[in-house]
């Protein structure tokens, strides 16, 4: 993977964190609006795509191919093109649309550039909340703008120290989606911690890079899921593997640890069940 230099690396935040607050306009204008949705389950789970993530994902795909023309881009709900270029961005228009269409502010937009394969720059933006959380080779941060209630900031966040299971918050977006033998190795996680919050999706994992809580949990995600996330989570000091310990660009089973040491201890547990991935 070729290197970035500092000046390419501040273009290409800069790039990112514009594109998605200019995204956010369709999402927000449909958002708590019963926007009109399809279900893409296929009669088995539930899987809402609306207006708003075809609109947001739209506006993200144009920006991209004015700004880096060459580049290839991978969308949830466009699908794929140029998928063979060097960088490929990866783009989720709103991950949580179970929650986005009952009015929940737990969702997110997620944006990646993957070099050579690699994730190296990760966007997370809740327009609801004015959040955008940043992870590069420059470290992670958390841009808060006015609607947080707080003052505006753009500061490092970082990952908290958490060495065992009794002292964890664990996340994951919903407990019933585990199947086994997965769902057991699930609920031996959830007896051993201290606590449990569930209904996140990308927004558990900005939690963990922001030192909220310690632990996310999950499987049968794709890479659009994921790919903005690694970043993230990498750059505040955290770990983020599949359930054997390697890259988990391409999604599925999916653990992110705060702490190394808590990592590795989850990761012995979820051996026996772990499907294995890519080094």
């Amino acid at each position: 993977m070729p290197e970035l230099a500092p000046e390419d690396i501040a273009e290409l935040e800069r790039f990112g964190a514009a594109a998605l607050r200019a995204a956010a306009v369709p999402a927000l204008e449909h958002f708590r609006s019963r926007p009109a949705e399809q279900d893409k389950g296929q009669g088995r789970d539930y899987d809402p795509v609306t207006v708003a993530d075809r609109e947001s994902e739209h506006v993200l795909r144009d920006a991209i191919a004015r700004a880096w023309p060459d580049d290839g881009i991978l969308g949830e709900e466009a699908g794929g093109e140029r998928m063979d270029a060097e960088r490929l961005w990866t783009i989720d228009p709103i991950d949580g649309t179970r929650g986005y269409v009952s009015g929940f502010a737990q969702w997110g937009m997620l944006l990646a550039l993957s070099i050579g394969g690699v994730p190296v720059l990760g966007f997370m933006h809740q327009p609801w909340t004015d959040e955008l959380w940043i992870g590069s080779p420059r470290g992670a941060r958390l841009q808060a703008g006015a609607r947080t209630g707080v003052q505006a900031c753009d500061a490092p966040i970082r990952v908290r120290a958490c060495e065992d299971l009794a002292s964890a918050v664990l996340a994951t977006t919903d407990p019933f989606l585990f199947e086994e033998p997965e769902a057991s190795a699930f609920n031996s996680l959830r007896r051993a911690v201290r606590l449990q919050r569930y209904g996140g999706d990308c927004y558990a994992y900005c939690m963990l890079a922001t030192g909220q809580l310690d632990l996310v949990l999950e499987s049968g995600l794709s890479p659009w899921d994921v790919r903005a996330l690694i970043p993230i989570v990498k750059a505040a000091g955290g770990c983020i593997t599949d359930w054997s310990g390697g890259s988990c660009a391409d999604g599925g089973q999916v653990v992110a640890s705060g702490d190394a040491r808590l990592h590795a201890s989850v990761l012995e547990r979820l051996a026996p069940v772990a499907t294995g991935g890519a080094a």
